[in-house]
């Protein structure tokens, strides 16, 4: 039995597996579902929302009443808290890394329009956005505002929950279509959505291999953060784990110019995806994943997900992302 901690329903659960009909076709013996994350809502789409139901949670918990986060300009994690700051009645403070633009769009212009702060720190400057982050919460302190620090991507002891809980959900779709699949695939950037259906899948006694295709850093990075999430997680919640019963896989080479940046294969694959089945994906994470998992099981048995027969992609969202990179789709 699974205790859990404070948790926010915010998402709209449980979301959907979609088997891809037409797209699996071009498999002998595999058939690839989608895990639809990106309809936990509208402006809140994607994994970040199942994240911050624990860690918002925790915040009011500790009587904030502001929020302070950071990523990369098009963060899908930082529009979701801008969003939900709005809705909960929370100052919300974004840390973003990059040149503030001309024109915001996509997800930067829908900080705005939820009326976030936002501060801006160039590369060279990213290394500190957590003193940065400590800065501000002294601030607020001094202002009788009382602010939460969320880490990049809500990947933290705190945000691991979102995606142990999510594996809950996956267990009882596998049993509502009487199949299990052989892996469970995503994107990783920050490590959370990994870690959490890690820990949830061995939790749970799941059988599936969760694979993930990095969009940043590496394999030992993964590997690094995750365990010192866990290991955060046991001390944090008193849990009885064996954290050397993880697998943790991540599978490099997909990253391709760095990220956020997309070569032209993954463009191609997010427009082959939906003219086939209607369903979009983005090219920092789910295109980057989406398109290496099919390498990989076009490769076979050499290939990372050997022996698949039902794999399962988890659609992490990112839609808003598409439309500041349009120009690199291919049209005629």
């Amino acid at each position: 039995m699974i205790k859990w901690p404070a948790r926010i329903e915010l998402a709209q659960l449980p979301t959907p597996i979609t088997k891809l009909e037409r797209f699996s076709k071009r498999f002998k013996d595999t058939t690839i579902w989608i895990k639809r994350d990106e309809l936990t809502g509208t402006e809140v789409s994607g994994n970040k929302i199942r994240k911050l139901e624990f860690c918002i949670a925790e915040a009011q918990n500790q009587s904030c009443d502001t929020l302070i986060t950071c990523g990369g300009i098009q963060s899908n994690h930082c529009r979701a808290t801008a969003v939900l700051g709005a809705r909960l009645g929370m100052k919300v403070h974004l840390i973003l890394r990059g040149e503030k633009p001309d024109m915001p769009e996509g997800n930067l212009l829908m900080d705005y329009l939820c009326g976030a702060q936002i501060s801006y720190l160039s590369q060279g400057q990213w290394r500190g956005h957590e003193d940065l982050a400590t800065e501000l919460q002294a601030l607020y302190a001094s202002q009788d505002r009382k602010a939460f620090f969320i880490p990049v991507g809500a990947s933290d002891e705190v945000g691991l929950w979102g995606y142990i809980k999510a594996s809950e959900e996956l267990k009882q779709n596998f049993q509502d279509l009487k199949m299990e699949p052989e892996y469970i695939v995503t994107a990783t950037g920050s490590g959370g959505t990994q870690g959490g259906l890690i820990v949830g899948g061995e939790l749970l006694g799941m059988g599936s291999q969760v694979v993930a295709f990095n969009v940043s850093d590496d394999a030992a990075y993964f590997e690094k953060k995750i365990r010192e999430d866990v290991t955060l997680w046991k001390q944090r919640y008193n849990q009885e784990f064996d954290e050397d019963k993880m697998k943790i896989r991540t599978v490099e080479g997909y990253v391709g110019p760095g990220y956020g940046v997309a070569g032209p294969e993954i463009f191609d694959s997010i427009a082959e995806l939906a003219s086939s089945e209607g369903i979009f994906l983005d090219p920092v994470y789910t295109g980057k994943a989406f398109h290496g998992m099919v390498t990989e099981l076009q490769k076979g048995d050499a290939g990372a997900l050997r022996g698949a027969k039902n794999v399962v992609f988890i659609h992490t969202g990112g839609l808003f992302g598409v439309f500041p990179q349009q120009q690199n789709f291919r049209f005629g």
